[in-house]
């Protein structure tokens, strides 16, 4: 008999993230909060010491696996942001009444709130800004409002300190400043390599899941200061490139994918090769030559040729001209076969002609077999040329024989006519990868991305997802200040005024990004209480103040780890905070502590289910239609343009409907998570993105069609009307362009 599964709400509490140990944020942690609470203990600072291993606290809950310069953003913002508030709540809470300073802190939470819709980065930034208003308002303090924010703001920037200077374990032997970038941009070609392998297989739509997430990670590793569509070093062009390289293989994967036919395992080896040459910061050395097609040998003589005027320019090309009948002169004298020809040129009919020529006569020195061995020479050739920074010099010539095209020797037969786009799309993309490696000066310094704008943000905080969401945290943060300071003014906390507690943890409850409502409340009870016992077992037993420092520097070693569970997280961060208090010389607060948090979860459970103005589920439902939108324009732009338009704008809008699609298919993820009272609202929203994702897979085969064909096949065209009559059956309308 098979076990009742457990309901999504409980699932998704006990399900926990997996993954290697982040060493190297673990040893940030251990240096950031402990040593500054040691530094401001030491001279006689206590408080500020306190705030700014608050400061490093927060940043390290924000400190995940990336490149560097990302991490400038999505470290920074947050900090400035919590420094704001800081600033704000203390001159707040020093000069306005309890009611008043409700009423300020509520608008704050509604403006927060509408701003945390924006992204990840401004969900963090609006939860710091929240959190710190809480802190400057609750925290009694003798320091004036800019020291204690000075303060707070000094500990998050140790610990962006930290994560840009100290290298990362395992990349001392090359410039480790870049490891973040090149492990994201490396993790695409595996992505490429694995979706190759699982065409036609059950695994196929999982990679391309996978496939989508590595592009996105990369477009934010790339997106840091710096780095911009014009790079300052060669080290950057060169990652530009290979990212720019990897999309038309992207491309070319998806096709794949969508025509379901399994290709030869030999496909996948080209970028599993560029991938371990971008890890190892080297050149890309051989790769698997093309078997399939007359297209596919055109695309690898014209990638070869590309890649040849790379390495030598236009006079090297030239001079290689009268190298092709030397040989033949050569061969004939000495009966050998004609061997490697120089790389044609076509500049002009003489030169077109000469090169035909040329090889009709390899055709008939070497015979088929010998053409077809020079197939992997050309980029043999290549490789050596990167390794000793030299021209190629000759390259094979190109045979386009029937005998080699009926008999190539390469394994399966070549794929029905349907999927020759997408093969022939996938070689060529993957030859002019090879390109990517070995130019450095004058690559395309382009990071082909479609960046958001103010206007973007500005359309998220005020759309119906921002104001939903605002509603809601400005609701939970209003009423946990009210009741705190009520609670306060009662007496009944005691010795221990920190009634500032509960609206901070009202803040991190009724965060989406956290996972399902009932879940994260599940989770931040039981963590809550998990820590506060453990704490109150290691007072008893740890000398002050040197017992509880060492403590703090053990946490925020653990933060990093415990991020892949938010109760984990909850007890690793109440264990810091008690010890912090008790390190400012405040009574040991455990049992305070778990009232608040059991107080703050029924607030966050009440307010979660009340109804608010305007219709439910309306950030997943702002979500889905900003994926369809960006369906439609990427659409609109491939039908419309077919072969003749601007690549590096359509792979850009293909990378924005991918990439709000996984963003829709996220927040759906958490809505279904929800107990059902909530889950309702956002019922059959998945089958919208389902479809939606079948939408833009079609798009991206008609687009590699087109480039190869110039038309589209039946089958392209019934597939997008089928699914365009799916979508308006759902009250989705994309509707199709003219040019289709």
């Amino acid at each position: 008999m098979s076990r009742p599964a457990a309901p999504p709400w409980l699932a998704h509490a006990l399900r926990a993230q997996r993954g290697p140990v982040p060493w190297s944020a673990v040893v940030r942690g251990a240096l950031a909060a402990g040593p500054l609470l040691l530094a401001g203990v030491g001279t006689g600072r206590t408080a500020p010491g306190v705030l700014a291993a608050i400061g490093a606290m927060l940043a390290g809950i924000n400190d995940r696996p990336g490149s560097r310069r990302a991490a400038v953003k999505r470290l920074g913002v947050p900090a400035l942001a919590g420094t704001l508030g800081l600033l704000a709540g203390t001159y707040a809470g020093q000069g306005l009444a309890a009611v008043p300073l409700t009423l300020a802190l509520t608008g704050l939470g509604l403006i927060a709130g509408g701003i945390s819709a924006v992204g990840p980065v401004a969900s963090a930034a609006g939860t710091q800004l929240l959190v710190g208003a809480a802190i400057g308002a609750g925290m009694p303090a003798a320091d004036s409002g800019w020291q204690r924010a000075l303060a707070f703001l000094a500990g998050a920037g140790w610990l962006l300190v930290l994560r840009l200077a100290l290298p990362t374990p395992g990349s001392l032997a090359g410039d480790f400043r870049f490891d973040g970038e090149r492990a994201a941009v490396a993790a695409v070609y595996d992505a490429i390599a694995a979706l190759v392998e699982a065409v036609g297989g059950a695994q196929a739509t999982a990679r391309r899941a996978a496939l989508t997430a590595a592009l996105d990670q990369a477009q934010d590793a790339l997106a840091g200061p710096r780095l911009r569509r014009y790079a300052s070093s060669a080290a950057e062009r060169r990652l530009h490139a290979q990212y720019a390289a990897a999309l038309p293989l992207a491309e070319a994967a998806t096709a794949l994918f969508w025509a379901g036919e399994p290709v030869s395992a030999r496909a996948a080896e080209g970028p599993r090769r560029l991938a371990a040459a971008v890890r190892g910061n080297t050149g890309a050395g051989p790769l698997p030559a093309p078997h399939r097609s007359d297209p596919a040998l055109r695309a690898l003589d014209g990638a070869l040729l590309r890649a040849a005027e790379a390495f030598d320019g236009v006079e090297g090309a030239r001079d290689r001209l009268l190298t092709g009948p030397r040989r033949l002169a050569a061969a004939v004298r000495g009966n050998p076969g004609a061997g490697p020809l120089p790389a044609p040129r076509r500049s002009a009919p003489g030169l077109r002609a000469l090169d035909g020529a040329l090889l009709r006569a390899a055709e008939a020195f070497d015979g088929v077999e010998g053409a077809r061995d020079r197939l992997l020479t050309g980029p043999r050739r290549l490789a050596a040329a990167v390794r000793g920074n030299t021209g190629t010099g000759p390259l094979p010539a190109p045979d386009r024989s029937s005998a080699v095209r009926g008999n190539t020797g390469a394994g399966p037969l070549p794929a029905p006519r349907r999927s020759a786009p997408a093969l022939r799309a996938l070689d060529g993309a993957l030859l002019r990868a090879a390109e990517a490696f070995g130019r450095v000066e004058g690559a395309r310094d382009r990071l082909l991305t479609r960046p958001r704008g103010v206007r973007d943000g500005l359309r998220d905080a005020f759309g119906t997802g921002g104001r939903e969401y605002g509603l809601r945290v400005a609701l939970c943060f209003g009423a946990s200040a009210a009741i705190a300071q009520a609670l306060h003014h009662t007496r009944w906390y005691g010795p221990h005024q920190h009634w500032y507690w509960l609206p901070a943890t009202a803040v991190f409850l009724v965060k989406p990004d956290l996972g399902p409502l009932a879940s994260r409340v599940l989770c931040r009870a039981a963590g809550t209480v998990l820590g506060a016992l453990v704490f109150a077992g290691l007072a008893a037993l740890l000398p002050r103040p040197a017992g509880l420092i060492a403590l703090v520097a053990v946490c925020g070693a653990l933060v990093p780890v415990a991020t892949r569970h938010f109760a984990a997280l909850t007890a690793v961060v109440t264990v810091l905070v008690l010890a912090l208090v008790m390190a400012g010389g405040e009574p040991q607060a455990s049992v305070s502590r778990i009232g608040e948090t059991l107080l703050a979860c029924a607030l966050v459970l009440v307010v979660g289910h009340l109804p608010m103005p305007g219709e439910r589920g309306g950030a997943v439902r702002a979500r889905l239609a900003a994926a369809g939108s960006a369906a439609h324009a990427y659409l609109v732009h491939v039908l419309a343009l077919g072969e003749s338009g601007d690549r590096a704008e359509r792979w850009a809008l293909r990378r924005e409907a991918y990439r709000t699609l996984a963003e829709a298919r996220t927040a759906i993820a958490l809505a279904a998570a929800e107990l059902p009272a909530l889950a309702r609202h956002t019922a059959g929203t998945d089958a919208v993105a389902e479809v939606l994702e079948r939408l833009v897979d079609t798009t991206t085969a008609c687009a590699v069609h087109l480039d190869d064909t110039g038309r589209l096949t039946p089958r392209h065209i019934g597939q997008l009307h089928d699914t365009l009559a799916e979508l308006e059956l759902h009250g989705v309308e994309v509707p199709l362009p003219a040019a289709a």
